[in-house]
């Protein structure tokens, strides 16, 4: 199992909640970059393969799948909540 830094990601429009992240990914990574779709993320993560988290000001948040009314989605988990994490990276290229 890899523990993978997300670092960017896109969104279906500006204003978008997380249920709104289309890809995360890593541009920067050992491997020459990585973008991968929500529904990849998810499907890595429920089937513990890897393990995702971001590093905003240099706090991590552990990316975690929530089942929420219109469909499962990604969303960081750090000390004890849920946080914006994501939504504060930029947008992947």
């Amino acid at each position: 199992m890899a523990d993978v830094l997300v670092s960017c990601i896109n969104k279906r429009d500006r204003n978008s909640t997380h249920e709104g992240i289309t890809h995360l990914g890593n541009p920067n990574s050992a491997n020459g970059g990585w973008k991968w779709t929500r529904a990849q993320v998810i499907a890595s993560i429920e089937a513990k393969d890897n393990t995702f988290y971001t590093l905003v000001n240099g706090n991590r948040g552990n990316i975690g799948v929530v089942d929420g009314p219109n469909g499962k989605y990604v969303r960081t988990y750090a000390d004890g909540k849920w946080n914006d994490n994501l939504l504060a990276l930029p947008e992947c290229s």
